[in-house]
């Protein structure tokens, strides 16, 4: 069975980019938002098995919406380099982070398949 995943990103032409690579490497993009009270409502809603959360979405902070999901899966992505933010994955309650131009299906099962901690 695919790996269900909601994306929220106030960015839509990010959300459309990543809902047609996703998918057509085998993801199921059950849903997206634009923030966090979109994300909420749609994650109660389609209870995916991972949510990939933008760092900053506008006026609010990625990491903020990843801490009220736990412990549902969140995976951070930023066009931000990972040293810029690496220390703050781990607070939020996310399992990792994947920079925007390195997104793909491949990544988010690998990092879906790890013990939590690594």
């Amino acid at each position: 069975m695919a790996v269900r995943c909601v994306i929220v990103d106030d960015s839509e032409r990010f959300r459309a980019s990543a809902r047609r690579l996703l998918t057509t490497q085998g993801l199921t993009v059950v849903a997206d938002a634009a923030d966090s009270r979109q994300a909420m409502r749609v994650i109660d809603e389609h209870d995916p098995d991972v949510v990939l959360v933008d760092v900053g979405l506008g006026a609010e902070s990625g990491f903020d919406l990843a801490a009220k999901l736990a412990p549902r899966p969140v995976i951070m992505v930023s066009s931000l380099a990972p040293d810029d933010i690496e220390d703050l994955v781990g607070p939020s309650g996310a399992i990792g982070y994947v920079p925007k131009n390195q997104l793909s299906a491949c990544t988010i099962t690998s990092m879906l398949k790890r013990p939590r901690g690594t």
